[in-house]
């Protein structure tokens, strides 16, 4: 029987916080996982960590199959695999159907559709509950539960990765600073020119970030202040730097890729992001972490996971959930408490 699989096609925060599933399952079965995912970040994101397996991407499950050639392929990959318990992690039951026909039967499959919300659970929790899940084609002899641990996420740094955030820090003129980043896009931010949009629900208007810039540079006048994000957000950060307008702040969404951002992110002094990947990453390297949430339910979403350094900030307008309604100065207050020995340390 083949190694464990597991299938969860998500965004990058969503892959971050399944990491939890495939440590347990790495743990229980003494053998990496192979993971199903979608996105050109899954392979940096996945590939380096302990007990990842093949990492198998898929950009759509809703195209019809007979046309999509990339759907074709994994089919033929996974049946050269060989079937084995896997874990099915998606809301939607297109992927089940490819499972199905590259030979994974139902018998050996746990679907996350399958296992009941518990009140007030965070994503990681649910993850860990499904690592302890037996496929029906187990049950007879299941392997040893998964050993308990702590319900948030798992991101090992590699020394490759390490080193070449070290280079990228020299290179950037950044080496040995103290550094504060901000995560200002999302990937909605990406999609269309206005980011305004009703459907771009983590936006959060730039002369709002750019009053806690400027906030954090009156606490921190030493730091360097970093604005994160991928080349499409780069123009946002530009605005947002031009609101704040104080020195020392660094757009650096033209050159970061995911082998940096990672340890990048474990080095940071502190971060304050809209509800989004990097902040997951942040949470779990120990980063303090201040994410503004819109309409999504931090009690699910926290980043990281249930005990990370984190606090979390919501908003309501017209008594719905709306990150339009948290305003800079409970963002920089929620972020003085949170770094406070660390600003002391840094002052």
């Amino acid at each position: 029987m083949a190694r464990p699989l597991v299938m969860r096609c998500g965004a990058f925060g969503d892959m971050v916080l399944v990491t939890a599933l495939i440590q347990q399952l790495h743990a229980r079965f003494g053998t990496p996982v192979d993971v199903i995912t979608s996105g050109g970040w899954a392979r940096p994101l996945l590939t380096p960590r302990q007990g990842v397996g093949e990492i198998y991407t898929l950009r759509s499950r809703r195209t019809p199959y007979w046309l999509d050639r990339e759907q074709q392929a994994l089919v033929r990959q996974l049946r050269e695999r060989g079937a084995g318990p896997t874990w099915y992690c998606d809301g939607g039951g297109h992927g089940r159907a490819l499972l199905r026909r590259a030979g994974i039967t139902d018998a050996l499959v746990c679907d996350t559709r399958d296992l009941p919300w518990l009140p007030g659970e965070h994503f990681v929790e649910r993850w860990l509950r499904m690592a302890a899940l037996n496929p029906p084609a187990l049950a007879a002899s299941p392997p040893a539960p998964p050993p308990p641990r702590a319900a948030n996420a798992v991101l090992d740094i590699s020394a490759d990765e390490s080193a070449a955030c070290e280079e990228w820090l020299v290179r950037r003129r950044l080496a040995g600073r103290t550094l504060v980043a901000f995560q200002a896009g999302n990937k909605r931010t990406m999609r269309g020119v206005l980011r305004r949009r009703a459907s771009n629900t983590k936006y959060w208007p730039e002369e709002r970030w750019g009053a806690v810039i400027r906030g954090v540079r009156e606490a921190l006048p030493g730091a360097a202040l970093l604005l994160l994000g991928v080349r499409e957000e780069y123009g946002l950060n530009e605005d947002i730097a031009s609101a704040a307008a104080v020195a020392d702040v660094h757009n650096v969404a033209d050159d970061l890729p995911i082998p940096v951002l990672l340890p990048l992110l474990g080095r940071c002094h502190s971060l304050v992001s809209v509800d989004t990947g990097p902040a997951h990453v942040a949470a779990v390297l120990g980063c303090p972490t201040v994410a503004l949430f819109g309409v999504a339910d931090p009690k699910r979403f926290r980043p990281g996971g249930v005990s990370t350094p984190v606090a979390v900030l919501t908003g309501s307008i017209g008594g719905k959930p709306d990150i339009l309604g948290i305003g800079p100065q409970s963002v920089l207050e929620a972020w003085r408490q949170l770094t406070a020995p660390r600003n002391q340390s840094n002052g």
